[in-house]
């Protein structure tokens, strides 16, 4: 005679949503900072999408996912097209429109950096520089210091933004956190550097500081920020690192790895330890080195590892490879081919290739942008609604 089986229990039941709407926000602050994730709450119900709408809740939800923001894209000079190209790198349903972050001035402006969720573009002829937030919209013009500006022969040679360190630690919720800017200037003889520092708390330039060091000049390479310090390539006869630190306000010249005096298709990175990386491409290979301390305490370079792309990309043999950038802080990697670009997340080694715009094949250096996106929800406009009809599937 066959068993009967026991009856099955029903199975629970899950709780209610929490009635206090300050319970419930706290909750949703916690949804991962993808684009899709907001879109995607305030289709549940009407008081989930008045929650996640609201002006307040956005700007908590950026402040507290700011240090763990996605990779949304590049931006990149437009050498045919007049402006600053976007180019997406998540996939759907988190995949923005090429054309959401759209900067196209009437005015020449160049891209000198991009961290932080921030854009810092300088026009040489108007001697401004402009800090531009593209998911809020906001700008800041900011002229160049005159304190530089009433030096013979002097040039702006490049420069940073970043915010600051409780604003991308999520340490405040307020609308318009904090950043800096740093100028770095140049005689025409390239023999002396000096550097300002910008604060946008009290909207003053600080003192330049300057150092002296034989004939180089800095390269086009993004600088690289490890702890409180900013990191530029320097080359002429030879060739060194500059570093500033913030914290001490010191301008110092760092050598390169051996071997590697005078290399072209690298970047500086933020390697494991907190200390500042070095990272290099030669023909299938990417060889990272960092900078620790020997058993007497100087500062010495190791060879941290070695990674065969040959192993992980589908590439040919003849097919030459092109370091395009760095995003910070997913440690990821951009690596170009002539037709493509490649990101390379560092840790899981998990890799994406996708096209790029013609505009963009022209331009070396490529702007890693990560941020929290929460445009358009709640105002009913064509990105939202993009990413509300992604959704749905």
């Amino acid at each position: 005679m066959a068993r009967r089986g026991r009856p099955s229990s029903p199975a629970p039941t899950p709780p209610p949503p929490p009635d206090n709407d300050d319970i419930l926000s706290e909750i949703l602050l916690r949804l991962a900072p993808a684009p899709s994730s907001l879109p995607r709450a305030s289709l549940v119900c009407k008081r989930w999408r008045r929650l996640v709408t609201d002006p307040a809740f956005l700007r908590r939800f950026r402040a507290r996912h700011r240090r763990g923001a996605p990779l949304l894209g590049f931006f990149t000079d437009g050498k045919r097209v007049r402006g600053v190209l976007f180019t997406p790198t998540l996939e759907p349903p988190d995949r923005l429109p090429r054309g959401c972050f759209s900067f196209q001035p009437a005015d020449e402006w160049r891209i000198l950096s991009c961290r932080h969720g921030l854009v810092l573009l300088i026009h040489s002829e108007q001697l401004q520089v402009l800090v531009w937030d593209p998911v809020t919209g906001d700008q800041r013009r900011i002229a160049v210091p005159p304190g530089l500006l009433t030096r013979e022969g002097m040039m702006v040679i490049d420069g940073a933004v970043l915010r600051a360190t409780g604003d991308v630690h999520g340490g405040t919720d307020t609308q318009s956190s904090t950043f800096q800017v740093v100028l770095l200037c140049s005689e025409l003889e390239f023999s002396r550097a000096f550097a300002c520092v910008y604060s946008s708390e009290n909207g003053v330039w600080s003192d330049p500081l300057s150092i002296s060091y034989p004939p180089m000049f800095v390269t086009n390479i993004p600088s690289a920020l490890v702890g409180s310090s900013l990191y530029w390539y320097l080359i002429g006869d030879s060739a060194a690192i500059l570093e500033f630190d913030l914290d001490r306000q010191r301008l110092a010249l760092i050598d390169m790895p051996y071997g590697y005096e005078m290399p072209f298709n690298f970047c500086l990175i933020p390697a494991d330890g907190g200390v500042l990386g070095f990272l290099c491409v030669s023909n299938h290979d990417v060889y990272l080195w960092k900078r620790t301390t020997d058993g007497g305490g100087a500062a010495v370079w190791v060879l941290d590892r070695t990674i065969e792309l040959n192993n992980l990309l589908p590439l040919s043999s003849h097919e030459a490879l092109k370091i395009h950038g760095f995003a910070e802080d997913g440690k990821v990697l951009l690596i170009g081919t002539t037709d493509c670009i490649f990101t390379i997340q560092l840790e899981s080694m998990k890799f994406a290739r996708f096209s790029i715009h013609l505009a963009s094949l022209n331009s070396s250096i490529c702007h890693p942008f990560s941020s929290v996106y929460t445009s358009g929800m709640g105002l009913g406009d064509e990105q939202e609604n993009e990413l509300l009809l992604d959704t749905s599937h």
